[in-house]
């Protein structure tokens, strides 16, 4: 076999590069490729740099010199690369009939084994002829699926046998034969052939700035009028495949559309959204850190983390954070807030378990691909202690120890530091598993608690008139709100101001009257959960990794003495 030659290599994308010498080291005949491969695919040629669909890309540039070139995929059926390769085949199947007594001439077998079945006899036929051979299965998630054997189907099982079998086989390692599978999610094909010592599976990763301004410098010309360079229109699109930059670039160009940053803003987000599908939601802040009162040391250590990113210095920007806090603190707030600050994206995590055997983990693999070609990105988890799982999770499969194995590799990859930032939300953080808020995944843990002085609970009704937009039209109005203030949660002021402003609203009034607030406030009776709250106020002091974010009557309380009354306090909530 002879090795490609030093230029053609420099033509191909990497991972093509990676694949071809791991094939030439005569170890490695079958690979599986897997994440961007929806995708075009550049290759770079003497006339320029030539998008193109992996199909066409597999079979015009890495395997153009092979004598065959087959394409199968469970929906297209066989496929040739030219009409010459199809007329050799017919003529193999027509010899296969007449010999065997079939009738597959007229028709292949519908079902995938029987397809591959055929062609394992055609390409040994070729190999005794010294053919020089390349087969593609798209899809192959559809014929071999992520099951256990034993629940398979007699086909899937046969077509899994098939694939094993070719991995190893001396007889293709030894003659020009290359397997290539393609499936979006390595997770959703077998385990058991992914992890066979004959197959390498190779990511596909989405393009990275340069390959998203080569393509865009490829294209048509932007519009007149445009806001943005090509420079600055590659990095606002961070995390977008060449096929959605195609999307965007010709309905901008097709309808004479400038390219704003107002619409690259909305285009971006409804683009990021469908291709996570609907698992991950642009958080759009109106508001920075100055719109949040009180917590001070916490509102900080955010703004010195947002000053390191905005001066590139993430090798001192923490992993992650355990935000976390009685219920009513502001915790999403504040994380929202800081998304506002930093001027980068942030995304919550949606729900992306599914009832489908392996689509759960599928769906997180596509999420976690989508978050890499997104950094630097801020990702808010809400219900962390829910959300994510944890390591002895039982009952589903393995599904939740799996889940779990993702997400806490993904958090804890230092090449992501602060391009990745993970805010884990919860009012229990002692229900997070240590292995997602240890050192080196969610390193800080900042701990809110409700205001305790007149200061900081009129810091916090001003705040929240800021939020919700109602301003008081009588100062005293803030003197009879300190009367009845003491235990009141941010959630609580929230909702007081939204029914005092009820009655203005109907008056057609823009400003609160003290009346109104007195009124709203004599009516109002907060929800009382004391044990909860006292067992969330002391798991979230027992959590806190900074002396300076605790209020000074929980700073040098007796940890000994905070765990026994935190354990009685479980205790009684479970009982």
């Amino acid at each position: 076999m002879a090795s490609p030659t030093p230029n053609h290599l420099d033509s191909l994308p990497d991972w093509a590069r990676e694949l071809s010498e791991k094939y030439y080291s005569g170890v490695t005949s079958m690979f599986v490729l897997h994440g961007n491969v929806r995708d075009l695919v550049p290759w770079k040629r003497s006339t320029g740099i030539e998008f193109m669909s992996i199909g066409r890309f597999l079979r015009e540039a890495l395997f153009g010199t092979r004598d065959l070139v087959l394409a199968y995929d469970r929906g297209g059926g066989l496929t040739f690369a030219n009409p010459d390769m199809k007329a050799d085949f017919e003529r193999a199947l027509a010899g296969y009939d007449s010999f065997h007594g079939t009738n597959f001439s007229n028709g292949l077998p519908r079902n995938p084994d029987g397809v591959l079945s055929l062609l394992d006899n055609y390409m040994r036929l070729r190999i005794a002829d010294r053919k020089k051979i390349a087969l593609v299965v798209d899809f192959a998630e559809t014929i071999t699926p992520a099951a256990d054997s034993s629940s398979m189907p007699a086909e899937d099982r046969n077509a899994l046998v098939i694939f094993k079998r070719w991995a190893q086989n001396p007889t293709f390692l030894q003659a020009d034969v290359t397997f290539v599978l393609v499936a979006e999610n390595l997770t959703e094909l077998n385990l058991g052939l992914v992890q066979n010592p004959g197959v390498a599976s190779i990511q596909i990763p989405p393009p990275d700035e340069a390959g998203r301004l080569d393509y865009i410098r490829a294209a048509k010309p932007l519009p007149a009028g445009t806001e943005v360079t090509p420079e600055a229109l590659a990095n606002l699109t961070a995390g977008l495949k060449r096929v959605q930059l195609q999307a965007l670039l010709s309905d901008a160009c097709e309808n004479q559309r400038p390219l704003t940053m107002k619409f690259l803003v909305k285009r971006k987000k409804e683009l990021i959204e469908a291709e996570s599908g609907g698992m991950l939601e642009f958080v759009q802040s109106r508001f920075d850190l100055s719109m949040v009162a009180g917590h001070a040391p916490a509102k900080q250590k955010l703004y010195d983390a947002a000053r390191a990113i905005r001066a590139g210095k993430t090798e001192v920007v923490p992993m992650g954070y355990v935000i976390c806090g009685p219920v009513g603190t502001g915790k999403t707030f504040l994380t929202t807030c800081f998304a506002g600050e930093i001027g980068i994206p942030a995304v919550t995590l949606k729900n992306f378990r599914s009832m489908w055997q392996g689509q759960t983990e599928g769906n997180l693999e596509r999420i976690l691909n989508l978050l890499k070609a997104m950094s630097p990105i801020a990702v808010i988890v809400d219900e962390a202690d829910a959300q994510l799982g944890n390591r002895s999770a039982s009952g589903d499969s393995g599904v939740s120890n799996r889940v779990f194995a993702q997400i806490a590799q993904f958090m804890g990859n230092t090449e992501l530091r602060g391009r990745v930032i993970w805010f884990l939300l919860t009012c229990r953080p002692d229900l997070l598993p240590v292995d997602l808020k240890r050192q080196g995944r969610a390193e800080e843990h900042i701990a809110l608690f409700y205001p305790h002085t007149d200061e900081e609970r009129l810091a916090m009704l001003r705040a929240m008139q800021k939020k919700s937009g109602v301003a008081i039209a009588s100062p005293e109005a803030e003197q009879e709100f300190l009367k009845s203030a003491a235990g009141l949660s941010g959630a609580d002021v929230e909702a007081i101001l939204v029914r005092a402003r009820m009655k203005s609203a109907l008056e057609n009034s823009t400003a609160l009257t003290s009346a109104d607030l007195i009124a709203a406030l004599g009516d109002f009776i907060p929800p009382s959960y004391p044990t909860e709250i006292e067992l969330q106020t002391l798991v979230a002091v027992l959590e806190c990794t900074s002396k300076s974010l605790l209020p000074d009557r929980y700073r040098d309380l007796d940890r000994g003495e905070a765990i026994r009354r935190a354990n009685q306090l479980l205790d009684l909530t479970r009982g």
